[in-house]
């Protein structure tokens, strides 16, 4: 086992492994930028190191510091939570050059999954289902228009590399193609560094489903089911199932085997999401990420199992600590990503939070590493929080979600909590009744009441 673990991260995801590392008598070390001073993090660690000013680029994003960090501290690994440098190839890269173990996949398949386009390949090789498209990065408007054609409207034009929506256009039509065509490219060159963008068949009305899976590097591999991420804003989740309304067993067995068997033959070590649009009883494969997601903790409370000790055991070398055959499901969770924001704007609202309550009871979670007097500094995401419940079937979880959102407290900052007491007295929501649009048209039609 690992002997101290520098926690390359913040906020609510660096409590979460921090945790799990006491658990584990392991020694923690908090990093942290002069922002974080006062964070909940910083103050349970064994150890703690200012690694740079506010900005993320001067210090979470700083690798020298970092490794300077557990040079000084004596850490013999990293982990890299969500965000930052969790799926930068490079760092885990030069954590090994430097005898750190870098909690995580390899930097080759970082590498490998991180390009979408070479991802998309990689998947099709490996037997998963993909969404019809081109094969690479499209050149010149002319081959954007004959793929196109050959797909037929709507096409979706999306950057190679990066994520959350930026770099990626609709175009209903073909007089939409060439506009759709620049404004991705732009798009993805000023986010990114790179305009490279490719065409993809555009689904009206899909589901967003995510398996996640386990594998131990030496060509074992397990799946932990399925989550449906399908309540999304600008293609940021915003409320997380598991199990998803809208599969049934078969279904749910037949996409988790056929994501275990890829990455058992990849070979691929660690936490892992391979991530699905899900239309008319079809899965079509969109991005892997190579790194624990924010919306782990639902699969915890159905599986039972610690996501992140089983990332520190798979990174000690001691394997998967349960087979295929030792996964059980149990129940239905729910997820609510709390944020600093006003919840009809979604302006951030970082400031003082004067008074914070968690809800408690059988079966409430709060991740959160916030707490009342905390400063909500303005340099960085807004979610504060997450609210996770687990109840035997759907609609006992959805009665303790109500129960939990009538008793948290978050004041001196706005947040969207009342977003989620809408969202659960919504007819559609209430029957699991929804695709990856229906936030967006519900908003709409909010905004305009």
């Amino acid at each position: 086992m690992l002997n101290k673990v520098l926690i390359a991260n913040r906020g609510e995801i660096a409590l979460r492994v921090l945790r799990a590392c006491k658990e584990l008598g392991i020694s923690t070390v908090a990093v942290h930028s002069t922002a974080d001073n006062a964070a909940m993090h910083v103050r349970l660690a064994d150890e703690s190191v200012c690694i740079g000013p506010p900005p993320a680029r001067d210090s979470y994003l700083n690798i020298p510091q970092i490794l300077a960090a557990c040079e000084i501290s004596g850490a013999d690994a990293v982990h890299p939570g969500y965000g930052f440098l969790s799926e930068n190839a490079r760092f885990a890269e030069i954590c090994e050059a430097h005898n750190v173990t870098f909690i995580g996949p390899t930097a080759e398949h970082i590498r490998q999954m991180g390009d979408k386009i070479e991802a998309k390949r990689t998947a099709e090789r490996l037997g998963i289902p993909v969404v019809p498209g081109s094969p690479g990065a499209v050149t010149d408007d002319s081959e954007a228009l004959r793929i196109a054609r050959d797909i037929g409207f709507p096409v979706l034009i999306k950057a190679a590399s990066g994520g959350g929506g930026r770099g990626m256009k609709v175009a209903e039509t073909e007089r939409d193609l060439s506009m759709a065509l620049a404004t991705a490219r732009a798009e993805a060159g000023a986010a990114f560094g790179d305009d490279s963008v490719y065409i993809e068949k555009y689904l009206a009305t899909p589901r967003h489903i995510e398996i996640q899976v386990f594998g131990d590097g030496a060509g074992n591999a397990i799946h932990l089911g399925e989550r449906d991420c399908s309540l999304q804003r600008r293609h940021q989740k915003v409320w997380e199932e598991a199990r998803s309304p809208a599969l049934d067993d078969a279904q749910r067995q037949r996409i988790g085997e056929i994501c275990a068997n890829a990455m058992a033959q990849m070979k691929y070590r660690g936490a892992g999401t391979i991530e699905f649009l899900y239309e008319n009883g079809e899965f079509y494969f969109i991005e892997m990420n190579t790194r624990l997601q924010v919306e782990h903790p639902v699969t915890e409370a159905i599986t039972g199992l610690d996501l992140v000790h089983e990332q520190i055991r798979v990174a000690s070398g001691q394997g998967l600590s349960r087979t295929q055959s030792e996964i059980t499901f149990s129940g239905h969770a729910i997820e609510c990503r709390i944020n600093a924001e006003d919840p009809r704007t979604f302006v951030p609202s970082p400031g003082t939070i004067s008074y914070y309550h968690a809800p408690g009871g059988l079966g409430v979670r709060v991740d959160s590493g916030v707490y009342q007097g905390y400063a909500i500094p303005p340099f960085y995401d807004s979610l504060i929080g997450k609210l996770i419940v687990h109840g035997r079937t759907r609609q006992e979880c959805m009665m303790r979600l109500r129960r939990a959102l009538d008793e948290i407290i978050v004041d001196g900052v706005k947040t969207t909590l009342p977003l989620f007491q809408d969202l659960i007295e919504n007819p559609d929501i209430q029957a699991g009744n929804y695709d990856i649009h229906w936030l967006e048209h519900y908003l709409k039609e909010r905004a305009s009441l």
